[in-house]
């Protein structure tokens, strides 16, 4: 479906932005006008990581005049496989930044505004006000549905994307001209039902397929050119090769866009995605559940110590992938997987006298496992606040976090 141009061509090109896009120019369906809509258009990017890497640097590499960034994190090792914009001098760097040197490096004619900081409830309105498209590269649910609200409020256009091991989607929202993201995802999967990137893996160089047809799909809605991915799912299987495009409709009795509307402004998407607050969790405790004992990663240390000594006697249980612990896992420990805890084997396979010490990436997987022992009548359960990532931390630095 074609879309009229949604930015209005800027001043005329200097000399010396002819020839840097002149490959642009050189295309009809862009031209000089088309070069003056994307010099004079704001796109913001949600994420400096695995999607907003290749999507910075197309857009700064094609000419967008503003491209804003929004993260609050900075750059780690792990990121360096995939998250392209950041470089090994990066590392321990805000993200904001090192991408901000990066696109400078590219196109030193584009303005890049950085947001440091987290979007939210709160201030997610007022920052996206600015902006004539938003590339969404969040990796949580809770951003995702946060975009697509702010965006259908603000009568933006979304382009999103998502990646997982091998398989990336990609898709625009346009409440108005097709569906929205919640006509299509209504509800958010259960917490930790679908596993993040940090711990399931993606291939790093899906993040450049997508990335760049999202950027294709941004430039389009700008020039008001092609057929945008408003009201169909591409869908991406690296291993096979493979596009798929999904024909998706808006529903008219979508919360958010519908014809009777029931969210009419921004909400606690934490709450909604079934996930606890930032303002919920004490800083260390991001596994602390009531119900059963917490140990930090210095408590887990002595105990170990006492367990080589024979002065104790405690499992210590790994619920995490078996591609996670391969990448780091505490001395000591077992491997016992979460689906086995959901299923209730995990039960018969413990000894029943023997105390219980459960552990994940950063204590949230593990709570779940401990509170399911908890319930199933196990008394000695403990779960590792802050997970393994504590334990690097605060035990054994040498260790790489991932």
């Amino acid at each position: 479906m074609a879309i009229p141009p949604l930015v209005a061509p800027g001043p005329e090109l200097s000399t010396e932005q002819k020839a840097r896009y002149a490959r642009h120019i050189l295309l009809p369906e862009i031209g000089v006008e088309g070069q003056r809509r994307l010099a004079n258009a704001r796109v913001l990017v949600v994420g400096a990581g695995g999607l907003g890497s290749p999507a910075l640097m197309y857009l700064a590499a094609a000419g967008v005049g503003t491209i804003g960034v929004v993260d609050d994190d900075v750059v780690d090792a792990s990121n360096l496989q995939r998250q392209v914009v950041h470089g090994v001098a990066d590392v321990g760097r805000s993200k904001t930044e090192s991408a901000a040197e990066t696109v400078a490096a590219i196109n030193p004619l584009v303005t890049v505004v950085r947001h440091d900081l987290r979007l939210t409830s709160e201030n997610a309105l007022e920052i996206l006000a600015d902006y004539d498209v938003v590339l969404d590269g969040a990796d949580n649910f809770p951003t995702r549905y946060l975009v697509n609200d702010a965006c259908v409020f603000l009568g933006l256009p979304h382009v999103w994307g998502s990646i997982y091991r091998f398989d990336g989607q990609v898709s625009v929202w346009f409440a108005g001209h097709g569906p929205c993201y919640r006509c299509v995802f209504p509800d958010p999967p259960p917490p930790d039902a679908v596993p993040s990137c940090a711990t399931g893996g993606v291939l790093g160089v899906l993040c450049a397929a997508v990335g760049s047809v999202q950027v294709a799909e941004a430039l389009k809605l700008i020039v008001g050119q092609g057929d945008p991915l408003v009201g169909r799912l591409l869908v991406h299987d690296a291993l096979r090769q493979t596009w798929d495009s999904l024909t998706v409709r808006a529903d008219p009795d979508c919360p958010v866009c519908g014809e009777s509307p029931t969210v009419t402004s921004l909400v606690d998407y934490e709450q909604f995605c079934g996930m606890p607050g930032a303002s919920d969790v004490p800083d260390g405790q991001e596994g602390a559940v009531p119900g059963f004992a917490d140990v930090s990663a210095k408590e887990l240390a002595q105990m170990l110590a006492e367990r080589e000594s024979g002065d104790r006697t405690f499992e210590l249980v790994d619920v995490r992938e078996p591609g996670e612990r391969a990448v780091v896992s505490i001395p000591g420990s077992r491997a016992l997987h979460l689906d086995r805890f959901r299923d209730g084997t995990a039960v018969d396979e413990l000894p029943a006298d023997t105390p219980v010490v459960l552990l994940c990436k950063s204590g949230v997987r593990s709570a779940e496992a401990a509170g399911l022992l908890a319930a199933a009548g196990r008394t000695e359960v403990a779960n590792l606040t802050g997970g393994v990532l504590a334990w690097v931390r605060d035990v054994d630095p040498s260790l790489p976090v991932y």
